[in-house]
């Protein structure tokens, strides 16, 4: 199973960039999907995370009200829609993905994702 992240890019502040990441191999329809973060020198932090099945999400407080996550099952496709950016938004995005449901109150723990996209990179300038 791979997972291809693209979208990344360079942005000002206050805009917006759409990632996505596309499994093959599996459709994880019944499973969860997440997106992540790392900065240089910084620890790798949860942003947001979908239950396939149901819809189920949730957010970093960091993000809520400015990222959304969504998934289009026809194209095996989650998105990762990211407005009002800001400098310390910057960082590489990884998605990951494992078979199955996780308990919302787990869903943000890098520990719970079978799989790993290998990143992009979102820039944004002040």
């Amino acid at each position: 199973v791979q997972l291809q992240a693209s979208g990344g890019g360079l942005v000002q502040a206050g805009g917006s960039l759409t990632l996505s990441c596309a499994p093959s191999g599996r459709t994880f329809s019944r499973g969860t999907m997440a997106w992540f973060r790392q900065a240089p020198g910084k620890d790798r932090e949860f942003v947001a995370a979908r239950r396939s099945s149901g819809g189920h999400t949730t957010y970093a407080d960091s993000v809520k009200g400015r990222f959304a996550i969504s998934r289009d099952s026809a194209k095996n496709t989650v998105y990762l829609q990211m407005n009002s950016l800001k400098p310390e938004d910057a960082a590489i995005y990884f998605c990951a993905a494992r078979d199955g449901h996780v308990i919302l109150s787990a869903m943000s723990l890098p520990s719970q994702y079978h799989y790993w996209g290998q990143g992009t990179l979102v820039t944004v300038s002040s």
